[in-house]
């Protein structure tokens, strides 16, 4: 069970993908925007919280057990929805699967390779990530798909601020149409990388440029390209709009990308059931904080009316140990995950969840901790007097 996998950490995970990846699907996974800083504080916000490990009394298990959305899982950490992929033919059912056999959830992203009803197929607690893109006809076309499709919860996303700019370099623009012309542009691309293109040939497949979530009808499946388009030109949502969404569900409902209190005071008076605290990965403006700073003063507001999650940073178990006792209920992985998926498919996406479970159960046992509820900001030591940050109210 995942014996062929050649990282033992995600450190390892990223090189290995970095390596085996064209520069383009690299630097669109990479992403972040602008000199990066937030990108990076992401993780570093990370350093600036310690233990203090005990040596007596220690538990002789950890439970590791929550639940999110109205899905028990076994642990916290759930796979985030991730757009744009094309970095393994397995996609998102190859995460499916690994996070089934993980026993955790996966979130499905509307710019995703696979589509929803594939997803529920692989893995029964799948939530289905929506952007505002189109009508409210062809929106509710689409929730309709995923409650068909078996989807246990609905999350919107409402944090992406359009500023792709990076110092670094910035990936090409995605194609508006597969035909001959835009395959030759991308093929000295796709030759970098033989061994990357061979896993798709041999599945008798090309690297997907299409999104069925986004569908314009069953038979009419944009690609990334005409669908990023018709993003761009879709008036952004009104919290009018949102709660019309949130109604039109009826049931579990996240909102992902909060930054503020005021904010998060908005999600519970619509009715959501669940937040992300999220920067979108460093991704949204370059200059905010990460996540993990502002998520005590976020959860002091809301924490009793909503269950809260956080992403953006996640490296290791120790990671979810610290923002579980700083308020969150479970995380979501995203560049993680996909570093594992790059590297070896669903077996490397398992690994990438090993790693995590395992930390969590080494550092809840270092602390003296046996269940996720026992952990507080009491178990923390704050190295930088400067780490907790409180955002606009």
């Amino acid at each position: 069970m995942g014996k062929n996998v050649p990282f033992n950490n995600l450190a390892e995970a990223e090189m290995l993908a970095k390596k085996r990846l064209p520069r383009a699907v690299w630097l669109a996974i990479k992403a972040g925007n602008e000199q990066g800083w937030t990108l990076d504080e992401n993780i570093r916000a990370y350093n600036d919280l310690g233990f203090s490990p005990t040596i007596f009394d220690r538990p002789v298990r950890q439970d590791t057990r929550t639940s999110i959305l109205g899905v028990d899982i076994d642990f916290p950490v759930i796979v985030s929805p991730v757009g744009a992929q094309a970095i393994h033919p397995g996609g998102e059912v190859a995460a499916a699967r690994a996070a089934a056999r993980m026993g955790t959830a996966i979130g499905l992203s509307s710019y995703a390779s696979n589509s929803i009803s594939e997803v529920t197929a692989a893995n029964d607690k799948s939530f289905f990530q929506l952007y505002w893109v189109g009508t409210r006809d062809r929106i509710e076309a689409r929730v309709e798909e995923a409650r068909r499709s078996g989807a246990k919860a609905l999350i919107v996303t409402l944090d992406w601020s359009f500023t792709p700019r990076r110092d670094w370099g910035v990936p090409p623009a995605p194609p508006m149409k597969l035909d001959i012309p835009t395959m030759a542009s991308l093929a000295p691309a796709a030759l970098s990388r033989p061994a990357w293109l061979a896993r798709y040939l041999v599945k008798g497949r090309i690297p997907e440029l299409k999104v069925p979530n986004l569908f314009i009808t069953k038979d009419q499946v944009p690609t990334f390209g005409e669908a990023w388009a018709e993003f761009v030109d879709t008036p952004t949502p009104t919290w009018d709009d949102v709660k019309w969404l949130r109604e039109l569900w009826g049931g579990p409902f996240m909102v992902k990308g909060i930054s503020s209190i005021k904010d998060a005071k908005r999600a519970v008076d619509l009715g959501a059931d669940a937040i992300s605290v999220s920067n979108h990965g460093g991704n949204n403006i370059d200059g905010t904080p990460a996540p993990i700073r502002f998520l005590p003063s976020i959860v002091d507001a809301v924490g009793s009316d909503i269950d809260v999650m956080v992403d953006g940073g996640i490296r290791r178990g120790s990671d979810v140990v610290k923002a579980i006792a700083l308020g969150a209920k479970a995380v979501f992985i995203g560049r993680a995950y996909l570093y594992g998926l790059a590297v070896s498919g669903e077996d490397g996406v398992y690994k990438v969840l090993e790693i995590l479970k395992n930390g969590i159960e080494e550092t809840m046992f270092g602390i003296g901790k046996s269940s996720l509820d026992e952990l507080s900001i009491d178990d923390l030591l704050i190295l930088n007097r400067d780490f907790l940050v409180k955002p606009a109210c």
